[in-house]
C-alpha cells in the first residue's frame, strides 16, 4: 500500500453480511424520458449468480459506477445496496487502461501482445486498490464475507485483511494466471502475490491456473505450499493465516438461455437471420469482444483460405462475425480493429457476389435476445481464442441448442475446453488444422453432432452459474469453520 495513503480506519457498525467487490457496479446508467438518471441491472453471469445471494444475505456491492470525475452516494437498486467508488479521469487512464489492461491483461494472456511496465501505472493501481479496500471495509458487518472479483483488484485482499482481520475474504480471478516463467517479468510480482494471499480462498478458472499461482507463490515468495494451501506470514514474519487456492470454473445462466431459445419471437428472428443471408446451407458464427486474445484474425485467415481453396463456397456458407467494441482508447485495440476490418474487406471484396456475402461483420454489442437468435441460426460456432480464462459464448451456444443440433469448434486454450470435451477442439495457431476442422464441422453427420451436443448440454446443465457461486461460497465457509476449530 503506498506509504503516503494509509488506509482509513473503517466504521462498521451494522453493515452488510455479504459484500462483493468488483471494478464495476452491477448496474448501467440509463436516461429516462424526463432526463433524470436511472439504473438498470447490467447483463452478465456474475450479476445473475450473485443477485439471489445479495437478496438473502443483506448484500452490498462495491464498484465504480462507470463515469470518471463523479462522486455518488451509496444507493439501493433491486435487492442490492450499491456503494460507488469514484475514479478520476487520470485513474481510469493509469489504473484501468494502463496497469489493468496494458500490463496485467497481456501478461496474464501469455504475452500475445507485449505488456508495458510503468511505475506511474503501478502507483495508480495501488491507490485505487486501497480505495476499494477501504470502501469494502466500511460496508462489511463484523465477521462478514467479502468476495473480491478479478485482476483489477488483486491487492484488495491484503489491504482488506489489514483493515478488517475479522472478515472472511474470497477472491476469484476470471482470467488466466500465467506460468511462473511469464509472471517473472512482472516487476511487482511479490506485491501482487502478497495481495492475493490476503484472501482465505483464491479461485481460478482452470487447474493449470491454480498450479501456476501456487508455483509462483513458492518461487517468488518462498512460501510454504502444501495441498493447495499456502501458509501466509505477516510483515514481521509471524504466521498469519492459511490461504487456499482451487479451481472453480465459471458458467452461465442456463435457464435464461433455454427460456429465450424457446420463445417464438426469438425463433422467428433466427429464421429471419437465415433469410437475410440468402438461406445458405451453413451459417458459421463468431461472437467475441474485439480483443487480440480471441483469435479473430486467425479465424478470418482460415475462412478466407477455405474460400480461396474452393473448399467452402460463398453460395453455400456465410460467416457472421460479431466483434463488440472493447477498450477503444487503448492503441493495441485500435490497431486490431483496423486489422480485422481490413481482412473482412479484402475477403468480401474477393468473394462476395450480388446475392451472397462471405462475412457479415458486425461491430456492435447486442442484447442477449439477439445473441440467442444468432445461436439458433448458426450451424457452426467458432471459438478460436488464443488464450481465454473460460469463454462463456461457447457455453451459451450449447445451452441454446435445445434440439441437440449444431457443431462447436473450440480452442483448446480456453477454460471451456476442460468441460466441453465433446467439442471439435483445435489449436488456433495451426491454420491448416483449423481449416480442416471447420470443414469437418460443416459436414458433421447429424447423428455425431447430436451425440456431441447432448453430452455437452448435460455438462452445462449440471454446472450452471448458480452452482459456481454456491461451490465457491460453500468452500469459503467450510474453510472458515476448519480454521476456527
Amino acid at each position: 500500500m503506498p506509504e503516503d495513503t494509509p488506509p482509513k480506519q473503517p466504521i462498521h457498525e451494522g453493515g452488510s453480511d455479504f459484500v462483493v467487490v468488483s471494478n464495476r457496479l452491477p448496474v448501467d446508467r440509463i436516461s429516462t424520458e424526463d432526463s433524470d438518471a436511472g439504473w438498470r441491472r447490467a447483463p452478465g453471469g456474475l450479476v445473475t449468480a450473485l443477485a439471489p445471494v445479495m437478496a438473502t444475505r443483506d448484500g452490498a456491492w462495491v464498484g465504480w459506477h462507470g463515469a470518471p470525475d463523479e462522486v455518488l452516494e451509496p444507493f439501493h437498486h433491486e435487492s442490492m445496496d450499491l456503494i460507488p467508488v469514484p475514479l478520476s479521469s487520470d485513474e481510469v487512464e493509469l489504473y484501468y487502461e494502463g496497469f489493468s489492461n496494458s500490463t496485467l491483461w497481456p501478461l496474464y494472456h501469455d504475452v500475445i501482445a507485449p505488456p508495458e511496465f510503468h511505475r506511474t501505472w503501478w502507483d495508480s493501481y495501488q491507490l485505487v486498490n486501497t480505495r476499494f479496500a477501504e470502501a469494502a471495509a466500511q460496508a462489511a458487518a463484523p465477521n462478514a464475507t467479502v468476495w473480491v472479483q478479478d485482476y483489477q483488484l488483486q491487492l484488495v485482499p491484503q489491504y482488506l485483511r489489514a483493515l478488517r482481520p475479522d472478515l472472511r475474504i474470497g477472491f476469484f480471478n476470471h482470467i488466466p494466471f500465467p506460468s511462473p516463467e511469464i509472471f517473472a517479468q512482472m516487476p511487482w510480482r511479490k506485491a501482487i502475490l502478497e495481495g492475493l494471499l490476503g484472501a482465505d480462498l483464491i479461485g481460478f478458472q482452470r487447474p493449470n491456473d491454480t498450479a501456476n499461482f501456487l508455483r509462483s507463490a513458492r518461487r517468488f515468495l518462498g512460501a510454504g505450499v502444501k495441498a493447495k494451501q499456502v501458509h501466509v506470514k505477516d510483515a514481521a514474519g509471524r504466521y498469519s493465516h492459511i490461504a487456499r487456492a482451487e479451481p472453480f470454473p465459471i458458467s452461465i445462466d442456463v435457464c435464461q438461455i433455454q427460456e429465450l431459445a424457446a420463445r417464438p419471437d426469438i425463433i422467428a428472428r433466427s429464421q429471419q437471420i437465415r433469410e437475410d443471408l440468402g438461406n445458405p446451407k451453413t451459417i458459421l458464427l463468431g461472437v467475441d469482444r474485439l480483443d487480440y486474445t480471441k483469435g479473430i484474425t486467425h479465424r478470418l485467415k482460415a475462412y478466407g483460405e477455405l474460400l480461396l481453396d474452393d473448399k467452402v463456397k460463398v453460395e453455400d456458407a456465410s460467416l457472421i462475425q460479431v466483434a463488440s467494441p472493447s477498450r477503444e482508447r487503448v492503441e493495441t485495440y485500435k490497431q486490431l480493429r483496423e486489422d480485422v476490418e481490413g481482412m473482412v474487406g479484402r475477403i468480401n471484396g474477393q468473394f462476395d457476389t450480388i446475392q451472397n456475402t462471405a462475412i457479415r461483420y458486425l461491430h456492435h454489442s447486442y442484447p442477449v435476445e439477439e445473441m440467442v437468435a444468432l445461436y439458433l441460426a448458426a450451424d457452426v460456432m467458432l471459438v478460436t481464442a488464443l488464450r481465454d480464462g473460460m469463454n462463456l459464448v461457447a457455453k451459451e451456444y450449447v445451452a441454446a441448442r435445445t434440439n441437440n443440433t449444431g457443431a462447436l469448434v473450440l480452442s483448446e486454450f480456453t477454460g471451456a475446453a476442460d468441460q466441453l470435451k465433446q467439442a471439435l477442439l483445435i489449436n488456433p495457431h495451426d491454420i491448416d488444422g483449423l481449416k480442416n476442422t471447420i470443414v469437418r464441422a460443416i459436414d458433421l453427420p447429424r447423428r455425431e453432432s447430436g451425440r456431441r451436443m447432448r453430452a455437452m448440454r448435460k455438462q452445462i446443465l449440471a454446472h450452471d452459474v448458480q452452482r459456481w457461486s454456491d461451490d465457491f461460497l460453500n468452500t469459503l465457509a467450510q474453510k472458515a469453520i476448519r480454521d476456527d476449530s
